[in-house]
């Protein structure tokens, strides 16, 4: 029994091998078997809906086509990549990322794709280039099995995920004009600069901190909408009429493939709706050459405004100061010392000029006094002594009396002394 038991457990382990193989092959097949669903139809809504330049040029895969292997001078490209933000021509961005890292464009996933986008586009909007090292200081790129690459960040919180389904069948070729790789390779990783940090990011994007960076990288899906990439440049229009004033560009006429040569009855139709159309882009440049004219004489006619407040404002805050100041102790200092100045003045120059001229005219009118009351005494003549001067009467003048009494007794005893004398 032991012989029949051993030669069974080999037997079974054979056919389980065999089994697994091809399970794995149905779950996880290979791009190369898978056949393209696009068409020269598909092309009508890529060119209208992702704005192709003119002449860019395209070819539908043939049914034995695959997406790892293109025609020669071509790349392939999947419909995801265009809804991740790519555009025709690929920026010179994302072709120095893509050579260094050795990977085709067909190779990145719609997250991979998606954010690298995006970062290019938020640099060119904070006015500065998205270099490798500043995307690996973000964050890093991987490939799976099949070497389909990813972005996995380190630090930041970045959401992207692709709800369509059938990705894998919607390719197409597009010729090679950027010197792309075309077929797919291995993932080179990117090196980690040790001179670029965080600093060093918040720095050449002029954030504050790193909350805002943290802001604007976890709503990174916005920069790929079409008013962001028309905005930078990436596309040659907007899809939506007011993004015009986001950036001025020339509008570039769709171009619809046609299956065959023959005239179509409603060209003409469709050649006068584009002059209407340039017509229109041309009154909306000159609406909005109009609107920033205006613009800059409201901005200058504000800034009038502003200086006129600014003086009078300033010349309310000194009256106020000044109201304030008359109010305050030392203000009345001030006035008294003032007041005690003008005081001191007056005395000094005009009540003492005053007394002296006083002075000076009562000594006169005394002395006067004094002569005419002796020339009545004496009956003598005074030289220099009038006669008006002598007749007048001295009871007019102030103190006249008295002096006159004094005079009298004066004279009195110079007769009682010639008496004296003749006895």
């Amino acid at each position: 029994m032991g012989d029949p038991a051993s030669s069974k457990i080999p037997s079974e382990d054979r056919p389980a091998q065999r089994s697994e193989v091809p399970k794995r092959v149905q779950k996880a097949p290979k791009a190369d078997d898978v056949i393209s669903t696009v068409t020269e139809d598909s092309f009508i809504s890529f060119r209208k809906k992702f704005h192709f330049p003119n002449d860019l040029v395209m070819k539908v895969p043939a049914r034995t086509d695959r997406a790892c292997f293109p025609p020669p001078g071509y790349v392939t490209v999947y419909e995801f990549s265009l809804r991740a933000g790519l555009r025709f021509p690929p920026s010179s961005e994302l072709i120095d990322i893509l050579t260094l890292c050795g990977v085709c464009l067909s190779q990145f996933f719609y997250r991979a794709m998606s954010i690298v986008m995006g970062l290019i586009v938020l640099f060119r909007d904070r006015g500065v280039v998205l270099s490798s090292e500043c995307l690996s200081q973000m964050g890093r790129l991987f490939s799976d099995a099949q070497g389909r690459v990813s972005f996995r960040s380190k630090w930041l919180d970045i959401r992207t995920r692709d709800s369509s389904k059938g990705w894998i069948s919607n390719f197409f070729y597009v010729q090679n004009d950027w010197g792309l790789q075309q077929k797919w390779g291995k993932l080179k990783e990117l090196p980690v600069p040790l001179h670029i940090g965080a600093e060093d990011l918040l720095r050449i994007l002029k954030l504050p901190d790193l909350d805002a960076l943290h802001y604007e990288v976890r709503y990174l899906s916005r920069y790929v909408d079409e008013e962001y990439l028309f905005k930078v440049g990436l596309s040659t229009q907007a899809g939506r009429s007011h993004a015009q004033m986001l950036k001025k560009s020339a509008r570039v006429p769709e171009v619809v493939p046609q299956k065959n040569h023959s005239k179509r009855p409603g060209s003409d139709e469709g050649l006068q709706a584009l002059r209407k159309k340039r017509a229109e882009l041309v009154e909306a440049q000159a609406t909005i050459k109009q609107q920033e004219k205006a613009q800059q004489v409201l901005e200058a006619e504000n800034e009038r405004l502003q200086s006129v407040l600014s003086e009078r404002e300033a010349q309310q805050l000194s009256s106020a100061v000044i109201e304030e100041f008359k109010k305050s102790y030392a203000f009345k200092i001030i006035i008294e010392d003032h007041i005690q100045e003008a005081r001191s003045h007056i005395y000094n120059v005009e009540v003492k000029a005053l007394e002296a001229e006083c002075a000076e005219d009562g000594f006169i009118r005394g002395f006067m006094k004094g002569v005419r009351t002796v020339h009545r005494k004496t009956g003598a003549e005074i030289e220099g002594l009038t006669p008006s001067q002598a007749s007048s009467d001295a009871s007019s003048d102030s103190g006249g009396e008295e002096l006159e009494s004094e005079l009298q007794q004066a004279f009195a005893l110079d007769e009682d002394e010639d008496d004296v004398e003749i006895l």
